[in-house]
């Protein structure tokens, strides 16, 4: 029986999360032989190399050590380095997920030298053509031939763009497989611990997008916001990127005088589960970290005007208050002042993301299309 060769191309922190459970199960398949390509597009070791160590997985067959810079320069590099490894290997599928330049570059590479792209986590739109992320996504769905959608509504994004109804798998989102996976692990790390925290007497806030932390107005409304948010303990694991503008735009010493925040270096995977799990709330402009609040039972207070994951506003567990001083304080206090009800109605919340199996059908659908490939090749 041919062996399958796959090449699943990752360079920022979700990619690796969103991959992790595929990883695993494509190792434990005789027929798969997986390869993975790291882009180096997070080069700090603590953005990427510990979740690869704590996730188990293995080492990179190449990394591309591209480093930060403007979006042109970055996908450029990218491509131009993966296109004489793809090249030379040759894959029978590229592999490509969520929304990053490492999601394009690696997309536009393999489409242009023939070789078909699997999208994981296709069809997710927030329609702003402002954010990077959302010009990503569509553009590598448009050149994919297999997308794997995690909802029912990213499903119907794709289909109202013209995409093919064969190309399209509903599998649900990789994303959920590994946190049922990995909370048992999650559970037993010490971060509260460490961090003096007691369950449920805390927030969680991260932000890493452009529109918010390079832009001077829109990162001091939030910082002033937490800073009068004083009756929570607030923890902030800052992007190593983050901290400099806040050094830059000179709030850091703002935050370092408040007693009620802890800003901190960023966190491997188990660890900031557990936070998420133990908050009172989460605060973030992260899609990913939206759904990982879902999940949880932790209501989000996003700090963006748009979601790609409009599930989770409509099942009142997200609140979109993009970077309003006013708006965020107002909503923050009301679900501390109703946290119980949120907490009955969130336990009772349906989950639109799938049942933790949908890297199982991603490999599932990814072999039934490479053997009809196989069976067709002269």
């Amino acid at each position: 029986m041919r062996t399958m060769n796959i090449t699943l191309i990752l360079g920022a922190r979700p990619q690796i999360v969103k991959s992790a459970p595929l990883i695993h199960l494509a190792s434990q398949d005789y027929q798969m032989s997986l390869s993975i390509i790291h882009t180096g597009q997070h080069y700090d070791f603590e953005m990427t190399k510990i979740f690869f160590q704590e996730l188990c997985l293995p080492d990179p067959m190449a990394n591309l050590n591209v480093g930060s810079g403007t979006h042109a320069w970055q996908t450029a590099k990218i491509m131009t380095r993966l296109e004489k490894i793809l090249q030379k290997q040759k894959p029978d599928l590229v592999v490509v997920p969520g929304d990053t330049n490492s999601t394009i570059a690696g997309a536009l590479t393999a489409a242009k030298l023939h070789i078909p792209v699997a999208h994981i986590e296709a069809g997710a739109r927030s329609y702003d053509m402002r954010m990077p992320e959302e010009i990503n996504r569509r553009l590598t769905d448009h050149c994919s031939t297999l997308l794997f959608t995690p909802t029912e509504n990213c499903t119907k994004n794709l289909l109202k763009e013209g995409i093919a109804k064969e190309k399209i798998h509903q599998t649900g989102d990789t994303m959920y497989d590994l946190l049922i996976q990995q909370l048992p692990k999650a559970e037993k790390t010490q971060i509260l611990e460490k961090l003096g925290l007691k369950p449920k007497t805390y927030a969680l806030l991260t932000t890493h997008r452009p529109e918010n932390v390079d832009n001077p107005k829109n990162l001091k409304n939030i910082i002033k916001a937490i800073i009068k948010l004083n009756k929570l303990t607030i923890v902030f694991p800052a992007h190593p990127r983050t901290q400099k503008q806040l050094r830059k735009f000179r709030l850091l010493k703002a935050i370092q005088k408040q007693n009620h925040i802890k800003i901190i270096k960023p966190l491997g995977y188990h660890e900031t589960i557990k936070l998420i799990k133990n908050a009172t709330l989460v605060i973030t402009d992260s899609g990913g970290m939206q759904k990982e609040a879902f999940w949880l039972k932790t209501p989000c207070i996003t700090l963006r005007e748009n979601t790609e994951w409009p599930e989770t506003v409509e099942a009142e567990a997200n609140y979109l208050v993009g970077t309003c001083e006013q708006k965020f304080i107002k909503k923050a206090y009301e679900i501390l002042e109703n946290g119980k009800e949120i907490a009955k109605k969130l336990e009772k919340t349906p989950n639109p993301f799938g049942n933790g199996d949908a890297s199982k059908k991603v490999l599932e659908a990814i072999k039934f299309f490479l053997n009809r490939s196989y069976q067709k090749a002269p």
